[in-house]
């Protein structure tokens, strides 16, 4: 097993793109190459940067990965947002809970390695 996939965040968002996928499997049609592949975009970009930051070879590289990370996160969070008020899906409410856990971890593992450098 590799070293990112024992990070609980990068399982968490693991967990976040099969959400996704499924949330938007039930998007129109019309969505097909506008909202719905930004926001699986975004969802797969999350476990990928945190993936290929810990196979760098720096607490720098790292760091830089995991908050390009982040900002997909928020970006995701905002399409989430975006899609609710189109009405394509009623409640977002589980997967805000899921992005602002995700987002806490990667908090925590950008904090505790910034204080190891």
């Amino acid at each position: 097993m590799r070293k990112h996939q024992q990070l609980r965040a990068w399982q968490q968002a693991m967990d976040l793109v099969v959400l996704i996928y499924s949330m938007t499997a039930n998007f129109s049609l019309t969505e097909q190459y506008g909202l719905t592949s930004q926001m699986q975009r975004a969802a797969v970009s999350v476990p990928s940067n945190i993936a290929e930051g810990a196979a760098r070879g720096s607490k720098r590289d790292f760091l830089r990965f995991l908050h390009i990370a982040r900002g997909s996160l928020s970006e995701l969070e905002t399409q989430c947002q975006i899609a609710q008020r189109l009405g394509y899906t009623a409640d977002i409410s589980a997967l805000e809970m899921a992005i602002n856990a995700l987002f806490s971890q990667l908090g925590g593992l950008i904090k505790h390695l910034k204080a190891s450098l």
